[in-house]
């Protein structure tokens, strides 16, 4: 194989051209992500879960002092997304490299004055249906 191939042609080199079929089981769908309400339905304290806002993918997280924020779900620093880290405290952490974030600001605590779109939800906000 050679170094610029691509993934897909590596993949199907490597597996066989069914590899990627419809129907493949090696192929896995996106799941459908939860509205932002059925996200803070099933979100305990302490935990983050991907939503969809309006067609945007966000994380919606419960902090440790039960704060309920939505969030951008791409990490600036390569694009992972958010809701596979987890949270720890107010802070929200970035599965792949520990990147960190503010809960309540989106402030990123490796590099100060890059941030994350982060909105803090009312108790209002937590009760309406989107």
């Amino acid at each position: 194989m050679s170094k610029d191939s691509s993934i897909r042609a590596q993949l199907s080199e490597l597996l066989g051209e069914e590899w990627n079929a419809p129907d493949s089981p090696l192929r896995r769908e996106k799941p459908k992500r939860l509205t932002i309400y059925q996200a803070l339905k099933a979100c305990d304290r302490l935990s983050i879960i991907a939503a969809v806002d309006k067609g945007r993918e966000v994380a919606v997280a419960v902090l440790a002092d039960g704060t309920k924020v939505v969030l951008t779900d791409a990490c600036p620093h390569d694009g992972g997304l958010l809701s596979d880290g987890f949270v720890e405290g107010n802070r929200i952490v970035c599965a792949r490299h520990g990147w960190e974030f503010d809960g309540l600001t989106g402030e990123c605590a490796h590099k100060p004055g890059l941030r994350v779109a982060c909105e803090v939800l009312s108790k209002s906000e937590d009760a309406t249906e989107s």
